[in-house]
């Protein structure tokens, strides 16, 4: 297969090669965005469930939670790091 017909078959797919990074992009980030989200939100729930049971361990339990929001939202920006190099590169 030459170089001409490999971006014929790529083309009719996707139209180029642009349009293809684009959706590889956006796929990265949606499928990376989606695992932090569902973490903070259920970390969060947890939190506020153990606050209401004790709320003696108010300072304990805050601290806590937000250290593990900023871990799973680090996760977050690892994939907007890989959707930007998709993108550009």
């Amino acid at each position: 297969m030459g170089a001409n017909e490999i971006k014929e078959v790529a083309g009719g797919i996707f139209g180029s090669l642009e349009a293809t990074k684009s959706i590889a992009a956006a796929f990265a980030i949606a499928v990376g965005a989606l695992g932090p989200a569902l973490a903070i939100g259920k970390l969060a729930s947890k939190a506020m469930e153990s606050i209401g049971r004790n709320p003696e361990a108010t300072s304990k339990v805050q601290t806590a939670m937000i250290l593990s929001i900023a871990f799973a939202e680090a996760i977050a920006i690892y994939a907007l790091v890989v959707a930007l190099i998709i993108k550009f590169v």
